[in-house]
């Protein structure tokens, strides 16, 4: 059974810091690739980071420099981010997706705030 758990969402003053973490079971995180999105109320979900099983990383243009996603071991994909804004605010979701056969699995969401 494939399970993704995301943990590290918390409310944070403009300009700080928080690291999400995404736990995988069940999959192989070499064959996946790995997506954080973010949906905050009102707005639809959109991508703000990724990575492949092979390292490469792609950006949304809103978070470029400020966010850093990456593989930690075998089962974790991180979300570092960096010089958080009000804007920032939403849920936000891991996703696992195979490249090959186009199946998709996510996570609940982990919710962050920034607010002063």
């Amino acid at each position: 059974q494939v399970q993704l758990v995301e943990s590290g969402g918390d409310l944070v003053q403009p300009g700080g810091s928080l690291n999400l973490s995404c736990t995988a079971s069940g999959i192989t995180l070499k064959i996946y690739s790995i997506e954080w999105h973010r949906q905050a109320p009102g707005n639809q979900r959109e991508l703000v980071a990724s990575i492949t099983g092979s390292g490469t990383t792609t950006y949304a243009d809103a978070v470029k420099g400020r966010f850093s996603i990456s593989i930690d071991g075998k089962k974790t994909v991180n979300l570092q981010m960096n010089s958080l804004k009000p804007d920032d605010t939403a849920v936000y979701f891991c996703k696992a997706r195979n490249p090959y056969s186009g199946q998709n699995y996510w996570g609940r969401g982990t919710q962050v705030t920034v607010s002063s």
